[in-house]
């Protein structure tokens, strides 16, 4: 193959200044680009805009990232939102028809923090949307007044499943990771399978048990200076490999 794979990356729209942006944050693109060696692609939250064939023909792989929006709860059948919680209902109408379809074909899918929870809400699943007032867990969310360093230093371990593709990435059964979120999974998808708990039970990783290709969620931020993190490394070193045989694929079909 002459050419790097590319991966796709859903944007968030935000209202910036007066105008409407569709925005990535540069930490993703970087760890597409230099930890799974790939082009990094914006796709633009256009919702029913977007003709899903396309796209998937475009792309090697896809990223679904975190935000500060949180999936709208009518997409899961969940209670209304408290007052002043940010959504973004142009990403939920890209994300959610395109996951599954993406997996189908076999297109490699990482997903990561809300992107996390979307694969979720698009198997079906539904979401605690204030994690730390549900009794027996614990508070998942950061403290956006320290420095960044610090919000997204390790918070918490979590427990890898000992028969799961996250573990065989790993040279240990426990990573410590990062905790920046106040939504989590409250009943998991279908077909979807537990790759790591945290030490409340929480669901903090998984794959799509049925996919052809690589296909994981993970509720941490392993893009956050991931070239010092080892598994990290791993993670996008695996999704940049899925790509490029994908890609491979794609020429020799």
């Amino acid at each position: 193959m002459s050419r790097k794979p590319i991966i796709g990356i859903p944007a968030d729209r935000r209202l910036f200044g007066k105008h409407y942006f569709h925005m990535v944050g540069e930490k993703y693109i970087a760890a597409v680009a230099d930890g799974a060696d790939a082009i990094p692609v914006l796709i633009p939250a256009l919702g029913a805009g977007i003709t899903l064939e396309d796209l998937l023909g475009l792309c090697d792989g896809l990223l679904f990232t975190g935000s500060e929006t949180n999936v709208e709860p009518h997409r899961y059948g969940g209670p209304a939102s408290a007052p002043g919680t940010l959504h973004d209902p142009q990403r939920d109408a890209t994300t959610l028809p395109l996951i599954p379809r993406a997996v189908a074909v076999g297109l490699p899918v990482l997903a990561i923090c809300r992107g996390f929870q979307e694969m979720n809400v698009a198997y079906g699943g539904t979401l605690w949307q204030r994690l730390h007032e549900v009794p027996g867990h614990l508070d998942h969310r950061d403290d956006t007044a320290l420095p960044l360093d610090e919000q997204y230093g390790p918070a918490h371990e979590v427990l890898l499943d000992p028969g799961g593709a996250l573990r065989r990435m790993s040279d240990r059964d426990r990573l410590q990771v990062n905790s920046l979120h106040s939504q989590g999974i409250q009943e998991l998808g279908r077909g979807l399978a537990v790759e790591a708990r945290a030490p409340d039970g929480v669901i903090e990783a998984f794959r799509v048990e049925q996919a052809r290709g690589f296909a994981f969620g993970v509720q941490w931020h392993p893009e956050w200076r991931f070239a010092s993190n080892p598994f990290s490394r791993a993670l996008f070193a695996a999704l940049g490999e899925a790509t490029r045989q994908y890609a491979q694929g794609k020429v020799n079909r």
